[in-house]
């Protein structure tokens, strides 16, 4: 039957420690939030775990703050507390410019960073920024806190280096003094998965990284270098194209992600006043 829920057990956490503690038994528990990709799974009946452990009301894991010099944001941050935020708006301002364009109002109010991290998929709007933004994911278990590299968190098509008793607690990003640029295609301005999504920071060293393209979100690093040594734009789309992997699926083709890929680099070049060669 379709979304069953008769032969699953939900766990209802009181504090963060108490989460880790359910999460390290010994029997498996899959850890749900705003629970927007979750739901349609169940919905379809391809859920197939039976064991949840419901943060949603761990309050401690919603912050939204500066600690020393990096912005902290909290895996149970919602998209809207995203772009309501001032802190993201003056820092990350591509963040809170993905946040916008994650489906309508009902989901970004549910939705979570830490969701959209952990639930892997390519397509992930916040991906890309977090990437260009060299954030760091922050993991907890009941061992202790560790923080990984956004850029080698994926290991494949929705794997991570997670552990099974470690949550994802929060994001942390580095100051960036330079501009910041953010874009998604997709078939609506929101309210639907993207066909390509791209981030960049500017200056003389910029950073992209884009989804929807590759069986992981990819730092494009060798588009990166050409951009940096002021290759013409042609050749820098030439390299793009290189590090992308595309398919065709129900949302796309590989060739029209091919395209959109490469004229959002010309279009971030522009933006952004990269300096190339004519």
């Amino acid at each position: 039957m379709l979304g069953t829920i008769s032969q699953r057990s939900l766990f209802e956490p009181r504090s963060l420690a108490d989460a880790l503690r359910i999460l390290n038994g010994e029997d498996p528990v899959v850890p749900m939030a705003g629970c927007t990709d979750l739901y349609v799974s169940l919905n379809f009946g391809t859920l197939t775990p039976a064991r949840f452990l419901n943060l949603w009301r761990l309050d401690a894991l919603r912050s939204i703050e500066r600690r020393g010099a990096a912005l902290s944001i909290g895996a149970l941050a919602t998209y809207t507390d995203i772009i309501r935020s001032p802190l993201v708006r003056r820092f990350l301002p591509m963040l809170a410019a993905a946040a916008r364009e994650i489906g309508g109002v009902q989901i970004q109010n549910r939705g979570t960073i830490g969701g959209n991290i952990a639930n892997a998929s390519p397509a992930g709007d916040t991906l890309p920024v977090l990437s260009a933004a060299d954030a760091v994911v922050v993991l907890q278990s009941t061992g202790g806190t560790r923080r990984v590299p956004f850029t080698t968190f994926y290991t494949g098509y929705r794997q991570t280096v997670m552990r099974r008793d470690e949550l994802i607690v929060a994001v942390e990003v580095p100051p960036i003094a330079r501009e910041q640029w953010f874009r998604k295609v997709g078939t609506r301005a929101a309210q639907a998965i993207s066909k390509v999504v791209m981030a960049a920071v500017g200056g003389d060293e910029p950073r992209l990284a884009i989804g929807s393209v590759a069986p992981t979100v990819i730092r494009l690093r060798r588009t990166e270098s050409a951009l940096a040594r002021r290759a013409n734009i042609g050749d820098a789309q030439q390299i793009l194209q290189q590090e992308i992997a595309p398919i065709d699926d129900l949302r796309s083709t590989a060739e029209y992600r091919r395209h959109v890929a490469a004229n959002l680099l010309r279009r971030c070049v522009i933006d952004l006043r990269l300096t190339i060669r004519a």
